[in-house]
């Protein structure tokens, strides 16, 4: 299975948090799994480690995510496309979770996540 991992997802994971759930932590570990992280992350941890929100800069967390070996998302065309055929959720309207969701959707792609208010994008996430 090909898997995008949420933003948070994937900081628990390449820092070995104690906050990434058990089934995440499988998923990811599973090595019949693919797993990818996306550029979108990456401009999400730049922009929050901008305004102090987070400690990490988008430099230092590609280097990490190339160390545990997560294989890197870019973004295309089809993404947006797909973008604009996604329902506005009026309980989840972050722009960054509505990219990985429509990367995951064009790209055959389960989003690992532990954000409840991605669930109404099911079948592309998963919740943990």
């Amino acid at each position: 299975m090909k898997v995008l991992l949420d933003t948070h997802i994937a900081l628990w994971a390449a820092l070995d948090s104690p906050q990434l759930p058990a089934a995440a932590r499988q998923v990811i570990a599973d090595p019949a799994n693919e797993i990818f992280v996306s550029v979108v992350s990456l401009w999400e941890i730049g922009i929050k480690s901008a305004i102090g929100k987070l400690a990490m800069t988008a430099t230092q967390a590609s280097a990490i995510f190339d160390l545990c070996g997560y294989g890197s998302l870019d973004l295309s065309k089809q993404h947006p496309r797909t973008l604009d055929g996604l329902t506005l959720n009026a309980d989840h309207k972050d722009p960054f979770d509505r990219m990985l969701v429509a990367q995951a959707l064009s790209e055959g792609m389960t989003l690992l996540t532990s954000d409840a208010k991605m669930a109404g994008y099911h079948p592309v996430t998963r919740g943990v």
